[in-house]
């Protein structure tokens, strides 16, 4: 599956093209999403995870335990 990316400097022009887009029968999806959305979003996802890690003992140590576990080679 292929993706393509397009930037339109018009909101109405976006939205006709989105129209066009959704009316193919070879495209699977049509996502649409302004960069004042994104900036908002991004600043609301960081704030919507605090206190993710509360109650837990997570040290750097233990997550590179986990994320690159040593393997033991007898043959070394």
């Amino acid at each position: 599956m292929e993706q393509i990316l397009i930037t339109v400097k018009d909101k109405k022009k976006a939205k006709v093209l989105l129209e066009l887009l959704a009316a193919l029968d070879f495209v699977d999806s049509v996502n649409a999403s302004s960069s004042e959305e994104m900036t908002e979003g991004e600043s609301a996802d960081f704030f919507a995870l605090a206190g993710l890690w509360a109650g837990r003992d997570i040290t750097l140590e233990t997550i590179r335990q986990q994320a690159w576990p040593r393997q033991h080679n007898d043959t070394v």
